[in-house]
């Protein structure tokens, strides 16, 4: 096999040695530029597998270099080298197509991680990239956003994810994942609302045993958890700002610090980030750190509610129904007015919504065809009438009101079981329902 071969621009002979050093001792062709117009003429003579260019040069600037690359040589990884502290220009650089960045005085720790992860993308391409059977529907919103994913799985800028609950968020950023480099290292992800506030620095950053009444012994936290990989921050609105200072250092540099630790250990993450919530009205109101906001929100990708692609509507009917029916039950369709009352309702709660919706018409559903009345849709202020409108009660009242049918419903259930004697079948029979509603009802009431 070739040797892979890399480019090293700086105009400092201390820190091209050093780069050619490193390089060399991974086996790596290396060679050097002074300047723009020196990197640009080696650029167009020969190929190379990396990149790596100081932000400042005498004859230019390190991001003329990313463009000019981007422009004619899009299959090349650029990485940044940027001042300490600086890194509004590591920003700007990822903005324009870097693959990533490193600060000075460099890491080689972090500088080595770097070069691994930018190498693997050569032996990528032959890859298939395809999403389609994944993320589903073939509207010209979904075209636009498997094609962004395929891209930005190329590089390691954080990348924000906005959209509504149920959208999908979270199979965008398992996407992004599988589609880079990094797609053969862990892919964690956290739900910020769900951790208490006081176990948050633990879980995010680990501790060392007695660092604290309870730690009877070192913990891993999420960053050396998805070390090498990628870490997805699901409602990272949900963050305390005592947490988002932290966060916002573990990010800038590449390292985190364990409760009890002396020293600060490298870590080499990408970071997703996703949120239903307006994060952008959240720094305005003061409610979430703009410099954070900034360093997550690199590069943004929404994810548009169900209403806005109804046309993807009927793809993903037949592909939930397929998982729902894969047991052996047989194939259930939908009927064509059944598929016109989905087709017409706004979906509040997204994809998940409508798996939910067809989980329990499937359950309810009598022999292998969806009706329109076993969707059981509820009436919204697209699809109830005027008066309905009116009458219907505030949301509180609602939810008091299912919950005390629930009850109900759990009490005849509960009888008809101890009837007979726990037998399933039997008890279907005895309340008038098919063995699969029975099914359904029992894993949705706890008792199954």
């Amino acid at each position: 096999m070739n040797r892979p071969s890399a480019l090293v621009v700086d105009d400092e002979p201390a820190i091209r040695e050093l780069l050619e050093i490193t390089l060399a001792r991974m086996d790596i062709e290396v060679l050097s530029a002074g300047g723009l117009r020196q990197a640009k003429d080696l650029l167009q003579n020969r190929r190379f597998d990396l990149c790596l260019t100081d932000m400042r040069l005498p004859d230019g600037d390190g991001l003329d270099l990313v463009e000019y690359i981007q422009f004619n040589h899009p299959a090349l990884p650029v990485a940044v080298i940027t001042a300490h502290g600086n890194m509004e220009s590591a920003i700007r650089a990822l903005k324009n197509g870097a693959f990533d960045f490193v600060s000075k005085p460099l890491d080689l720790q972090v500088l080595r991680s770097l070069i691994n992860t930018a190498l693997k993308l050569a032996k990528q391409e032959g890859r298939d990239r395809r999403s389609r059977h994944i993320l589903l529907g073939d509207s010209q919103k979904m075209r636009e956003i498997r094609s962004k994913i395929t891209k930005l799985a190329r590089n390691q800028a954080p990348i924000f994810i906005s959209g509504e609950s149920g959208t999908g968020k979270e199979l965008v950023a398992r996407l992004i994942h599988a589609m880079s480099p990094r797609s053969e290292k862990p892919f964690v992800a956290v739900n910020c609302g769900a951790i208490p506030h006081d176990l948050m620095e633990s879980e995010f950053f680990g501790h060392k045993k007695g660092s604290f009444t309870g730690a009877v012994g070192d913990k891993q936290g999420l960053f050396q958890a998805a070390h090498g990989g990628t870490l997805f921050l699901d409602e990272v609105a949900d963050l305390p700002l005592s947490l988002q200072v932290k966060l916002l250092r573990a990010i800038q540099e590449k390292s985190v610090r364990p409760l009890g630790e002396s020293r600060e250990i490298p870590v080499d993450v990408r970071i997703v980030s996703a949120t239903h919530k307006n994060l952008a009205k959240m720094v305005r109101n003061g409610d979430f750190r703009q410099d954070l906001f900034y360093r997550i929100n690199v590069i943004e990708m929404h994810v548009p509610p169900l209403r806005e692609r109804r046309s993807d509507i009927p793809a993903l009917v037949d592909h939930i129904l397929g998982k729902l029916t894969s047991a052996g039950d047989g194939k259930i369709e939908l009927s064509p007015e059944a598929l016109n009352a989905l087709l017409s309702y706004p979906f509040p709660g997204n994809v998940r919504e409508l798996e939910n919706i067809l989980e329990r018409a499937v359950a309810l559903c009598d022999g292998h065809r969806i009706l329109a009345d076993d969707l059981n849709l509820p009436e919204t202020t697209e699809t109830a009438s005027p008066a309905a409108r009116e009458e219907r009660p505030v949301g509180e009242h609602v939810l008091s009101l299912e919950n005390y049918m629930d009850e109900v419903e759990k009490q005849a259930i509960v009888k008809a079981l101890e009837k007979t004697r726990w037998n399933r079948t039997a008890a279907a029979k005895q309340l008038g329902v098919t063995f699969r509603a029975l099914r359904y009802k029992l894993k949705k009431l706890g008792l199954d």
